[in-house]
């Protein structure tokens, strides 16, 4: 049985029609050890010749559904099956005391839908009972479930093979005999396998010897892990990243040949001559297996009302009742749309889906938990009245075609979001009150960075070496290894000249885009109208328990099951947060479903930008596009929600200009009408709908499949209906040519025009949450900032935030703080403030937070380190929290220098703690003396007074915090940083793109890349983050520049940038165009210089000695000199062009040694600044003379 030649996996054509199939095969589903993509394993066994093949995943069955439909589409049967994993005895045992392996092999194969259905369950068991390492089933739950399984002895990880291995053939046989029994011979095979390994020669004669004494059929199979014998080494790489070893390393887990990949039928012959009957025997079992999986019956649980109504009936009462409240009188109208969506809901069967829905959000509402539908199910007068979502439908022109097309036999879809806080509540009732429910996996996937840089630590290249490559690998949505190597010139370099490289990216290359880890999806849940394991597998989370489907969101839905979202939208925390805090300082409960939307000082908040925090409107290009557009209704808001999305953004500038005032007409009254909301301007796929249904008299269902069709393009749809759009246009008056062309006119806008409803539910949320911003900003302040404690880029922006609204925030403090951002409004004579959450620091968790509370509450406030090591409980507080609350300042009310404490830190925790064992022993002691609030009486070392220096202390508390409190690196140049640059960062979306701008500040965070595209594709830039007090923006540094100012180019330089705006994108940035230092801003940036000589002016000799000075540092900066007369009156004389200077850093020193006076030298914002509030500039006749000179332009200053 030799292997030798035996390793193209190609067959020649001559061999092609050898009778086998593959039933041992393992894709990438068979996480980090089978590397077979679905499809290229479909493609290769038609290629090889073979006309069926199995899927048999270890334990599980998370790609049977995407293999079935991919080969049959191919033209391939498909075998479903699982590589199971059986205890040796129960499966309820989950230990290994007896030294016996904790499972073995499987191999089972599905004959019909009967045995598809009991691979579901046994795959389902194996994850929900029978998880130890593995996900394990037993003799007991296969011999139950057997039904309609093709049952082998599978391979040499298997119980025989193992049992021979072990030279006891009786116990073999007596394993063969009782699965021959559950089985019978026909669905029990014996397996051979030869990988060239040789314990499988070893026992393939004695498997063989077995088959024959009992009567068993044999196989021959190989276990196939991946597609080519060349693709071995990218999966012994996936194994290394599974077991987290290096591929140098001699001890390590290793596939034990080169021989398990897809191999020609012509090739296992050339392996097994003698055993023509056990390659047959493979295709007959593949004849046998037919399965035929069923996508059209559908699932859905139903909804039984408490009093045996029946869920239409029950559905209408509803709706009726809620419509009742929510428009009062029922007229012609709303009942007829009603009743329209009644009739429709009912006849396609969904009444308990709406019931479902209607349920948990009545339950969710009830418990205070915000929730609602997002999307096109805000479409449904249906949905509004049973108060699923908050927009009207006939207020705000939403059709339920939008939502559910009448004609197609689709799941509606309704999206809720729900308040994150709550989401797991109500999820819990859902699966309480319905029993079939679970929620969804997802797989997380190898991406091409994650992937170059797994295969780097793989084969032990340095981390360095694998940050830059990996850097490398644009940071773009679905981006392959292949793209990066066409987009990136350096990537290529690299691949074509270094060979370690070019076979790291090769194996990354194979590897790329292979499941890696299942994980639940954030919003997905399935509900079932009977056991979920009789319609799919479930799979169990061995850390949290959570039971969610084997199967991902859209083949969930393909089998039939109805698929919820229940997206945890941290708006509503948010918002359900604020509220609370409002009532607890104010005494006032905020209805938010019934604000006033017309209320001006809201619509004034969006008009003047100040959006932070506002929900899907506080990006920086955003707040542009509001300073502008002025908005002041809601209708307003839903446009530039609509329209701020790449696309439809060209036409923002058009609406700004119609609304205040420009004219716009349109070829038809009847779009005149319909645009009328948006001036013209076709924002809404409901436009679309309209117009065509309308204008074009096609009905509204094939309506809006057109604007659907013309959002994805689908040109035959589109023309389709052309000519029935005309013919329509034509009979309403429209001349053909104009109908014609207006049907050319709508297609543009089509293809970006957006889903209205979804956008209507989004614009009221967001002015839910400027109204409590608008008029609660403290407390909304201190709701937001506690959501985004995690995100220390949002903290630093939002405490800016809270600056500008007048609000000081309070560092974290040990006595005063909780958990969260905490809202303390200003008692008489003192501004409101807010204190820092403590589980916002960084190391600092909420147990160990509640444990500084409870002892807080308990014990008073803290009045030293020792005090609070002695009362807080020191298992939940460890050093690391402790001192990360040193550096944040949270100990600074105990009196106590930081570095002191940290110094004193060893002491407390060790005083702490035995002070916390004598308690603990004093309460189990029976004449014991001490008690759980007794303070230990040993003695407390006095603390130092140390101190760290500035700089050490900022740094702190920025490792903690994300951001500096007690100062900031730029305050003590904060005046030069102001003289010399032109803008602050918080100004510049309000600027016009292309300005220039000379920005002082610092470089918090770099990151090097290469230009993509271009002229300069290839050459390498710098994006900075960088900030001043004001706020922080993206900075790029191109080549030339970036290589000339390297060594100023690195985190936490302060540094001066002269670029342009570009504001092309979401959020603008700066172009940089040159670097400079602190040091080299006098000169390049200085626009006047003031010598400041009070009452020495009269010296003359001094006078002569200055203008030596001015000579011999010659350049075009002008020279005021600031002098006091005997009578103390000040004046401010300029010098002759002749006395112009460059004032470097030497030219300063000299004339301050010189004149004993102050030297300033000012940029043109200080200039300015100053005009208004200088002092008259006199001439030296003692005349008034003008102002201080213009500022020289800015661009002749950068150059000279």
């Amino acid at each position: 049985m030799s292997t030798d030649g035996l390793i193209s996996g190609e067959a020649p054509a001559s061999q092609i029609a050898v009778p086998f199939a593959h039933l041992h095969v393992h894709t990438h589903y068979s996480l980090l050890d089978g590397a077979n993509r679905i499809n290229e394993l479909i493609d290769q066994t038609k290629r090889l010749g073979m006309s069926s093949v199995a899927i048999t995943d270890h334990g599980n069955l998370f790609g049977v559904v995407e293999f079935y439909r991919t080969a049959v589409a191919a033209g391939v049967k498909p075998i479903l099956g699982m590589e199971a994993y059986i205890a040796p005895g129960s499966r309820l045992d989950k230990s290994s005391s007896d030294g016996r392996d904790p499972n073995y092999h499987l191999l089972l194969l599905a004959m019909n839908i009967t045995g598809y259905r009991n691979l579901l369950r046994l795959a389902s068991i194996g994850y929900t009972e029978g998880f130890y390492y593995k996900p394990r089933i037993d003799r007991e739950t296969l011999e139950a479930h057997s039904e309609g399984l093709i049952c082998t002895s599978t391979c040499l990880g298997a119980e025989i093979p193992q049992t021979l291995l072990a030279r006891n053939r009786a116990a073999a046989a007596e394993i063969a005999d009782w699965y021959l029994r559950v089985f019978g011979p026909d669905r029990f095979f014996i397996e051979l396998q030869d990988h060239g390994i040789d314990d499988q020669r070893l026992i393939n004669p004695e498997l063989i010897d077995l088959a024959n004494r009992k009567g068993v059929g044999l196989i021959v199979t190989n276990d196939v892990h991946y597609l080519r014998h060349e693709d071995v080494e990218a999966h012994d790489v996936l194994c290394c990243i599974a077991t987290r070893a290096l591929q140098a390393d001699t001890d390590r887990f290793k596939f034990p040949s080169d021989q398990f990949f897809l191999k020609s039928p012509a090739d296992m012959a050339a392996l097994f001559p003698s055993l023509p009957e056990a390659m047959s025997n493979t295709v007959a079992i593949a004849e046998r297996c037919n399965v035929e999986l069923d996508f059209k019956t559908r699932h859905t649980p139903v909804y039984r009302p408490p009093d045996g109504e029946s869920p239409e009936a029950c559905l209408r009462r509803h709706v009726y009742e809620g419509a009742a409240e929510r428009y009062g009188e029922i007229g012609d109208e709303l009942r007829e749309r009603i009743d329209y969506e009644l009739n429709v809901i009912q006849s396609k069967g969904f009444s308990s889906y709406f019931l479902i829905c209607w349920d948990f959000v009545h339950y969710a509402r009830g418990r205070g938990i915000p929730c609602g539908a997002r999307g096109s199910g805000c479409s449904s007068v249906v949905a509004y009245c049973l108060y699923l979502s908050q927009p009207d439908p006939l207020r705000y022109g939403l059709y339920f075609e939008r939502f559910m097309d009448p004609d197609r036999d689709e799941m509606p879809d309704i999206d809720i979001d729900i308040c994150q806080d709550g989401r797991d509540e109500v999820i819990r009732y859902v699966r309480e009150k319905y029993g079939h429910v679970a929620q969804i996996i997802t797989f997380g996937t190898l991406k091409a960075r994650a992937a170059i840089r797994d295969v780097c630590r793989v084969l032990g290249v340095p981390l360095s070496e694998a940050d830059r490559v990996a850097k490398l690998v644009p940071e773009e949505l679905k981006m392959t290894l292949d793209k990066a190597l066409k987009q990136e010139p350096e990537l290529r370099k690299l691949y074509d000249s270094d060979p370690t490289l070019r076979k790291v990216i090769d194996i990354g290359r194979r590897i790329e885009g292979l499941a890696r880890h299942p994980s639940v999806h954030a919003a997905g849940v399935v509900i079932a109208d009977e056991p979920l394991d009789r319609l799919l597998p479930l799979y169990k989370d061995t850390k949290t328990d959570a039971v969610m489907t084997q199967f991902e969101g859209p083949t969930v839905e393909a089998v039939g099951l109805l698929k919820m979202d229940f997206l945890g939208l941290r708006t509503l925390s948010v918002l359900t947060l604020a509220c609370k805090l409002v009532q607890q300082n104010h005494g006032v409960t905020i209805d938010l479903g019934n604000l006033n939307l017309k209320d001006a000082r809201v619509y004034e908040l969006f008009a003047q930008g100040h959006t932070r925090g506002v929900f899907q409107f506080e990006s920086g290009g955003m707040r542009d596009v509001l300073m502008k557009m002025r908005p002041n209704r809601i209708e307003d808001l839903i446009a530039a929600n609509a329209l701020y999305r790449p696309g439809p953004m060209k036409y923002i500038e058009q609406y700004i200009s119609r609304k205040h005032g420009e004219r716009w007409s349109s070829p038809h009254p009847i779009m005149d009408e319909v645009l009328a909301e948006t001036y013209g301007i076709i924002v809404y796929q409901e436009q679309v709908a309209r117009l065509v249904n309308q204008l074009g008299q096609i009905e509204r269902k094939r309506a809006f499949r057109l604007a659907k069709a013309i959002s994805k393009k689908k040109t035959a749809m589109i023309e389709a209906e052309r000519e029935p759009f005309i013919a329509g246009a034509v009979a309403h008056g429209v001349p053909r040519q104009a109908a014609e062309r207006i049907f050319n006119d709508i297609l543009p806008f089509g293809e970006y025009a957006f889903n209205k409803a979804h956008s209507t539910g989004y614009a009221l949320v967001a002015f839910q949450t400027a109204y409590v911003k608008t008029y609660y900003p403290l407390e909304f302040m201190a709701a937001l900032l506690t959501y985004e404690m995690g995100d220390t880029d949002k903290v630093v922006e939002y405490i800016d935030e809270c600056r500008r609204l007048g609000i000081d925030v309070k560092p974290p403090d040990i006595n005063s703080s909780n958990a969260d951002f905490t809202p303390l409004p200003g008692a008489a004579g003192s501004g409101a403030c807010l204190r820092f959450g403590l589980a916002a620091i960084k190391g600092v968790g909420v147990k160990a937070v509640q444990a500084v509370v409870d002892a807080r509450e308990k014990g008073g406030r803290f009045e030293s380190i020792y005090d609070f090591c002695e009362r807080v409980d020191l298992t939940c507080v460890n050093r690391g929290v402790i001192e990360a609350l040193i550096k944040a300042g949270s100990f600074d009310t105990t009196g106590a220098m930081r570095k002191a404490l940290i110094e004193s830190l060893d002491k407390a925790m060790q005083v702490g703690a035995e002070a916390q064992r004598d308690r603990a022993s004093g309460q189990m002691t029976m004449f014991g003396s001490f008690t759980a609030d007794s303070s230990s009486t040993a003695p407390r070392p006095a603390l130092s007074t140390a101190e760290w220096s500035e700089a050490e202390m900022l740094a702190h508390e920025k490792s903690v915090l994300g951001f500096y409190v007690t100062s900031h690196p730029l305050a003590q140049r904060a005046a030069d940083l102001r003289s010399f640059s032109t803008a602050d960062i918080a100004h510049i979306p309000g600027m016009q793109d292309g300005a220039e701008v000379v920005l002082g500040g610092m470089i918090s965070r770099l990151r090097f890349t290469v230009t993509r595209n271009g002229r300069n594709a290839g050459s390498k830039l710098a994006v900075l983050a960088f900030e001043d007090l004001s706020g922080s923006i993206e900075a790029i540094v191109y080549g030339d520049e970036l290589e000339r100012h390297r060594d100023l180019i690195a985190p936490d330089k302060l540094v001066f940038l002269r670029g342009r705006i570009d504001k092309r994108r979401e959020t603008p940035n700066v172009k940089v165009m040159e670097v400079l230092s602190l040091d080299e801003a006098p000169h390049r940036l200085a626009e006047s210089v003031i010598v400041r000589l009070g009452s020495r002016a009269e010296d003359r000799s001094l006078l002569g000695q200055l203008r030596d000075a001015c000579r011999k540092h010659r350049g075009p900066v002008p020279l005021f000199l600031e002098v006091r007369s005997s009578s103390s009156m000040t004046a401010m004389v300029r010098c002759g062009a002749d006395m112009s200077v460059l004032p470097t850093s030497a030219f300063v020193s000299a004339v301050e040694s010189l004149t004993g006076g102050v030297v300033d030298v000012l940029g043109r914002r200080h200039r300015e600044a100053s005009r208004s509030s200088a002092p008259a500039a006199r001439s030296a006749s003692g005349v008034d003379s003008p102002d201080l000179p213009e500022p020289i332009d800015d661009e002749a200053a950068l150059e000279a």
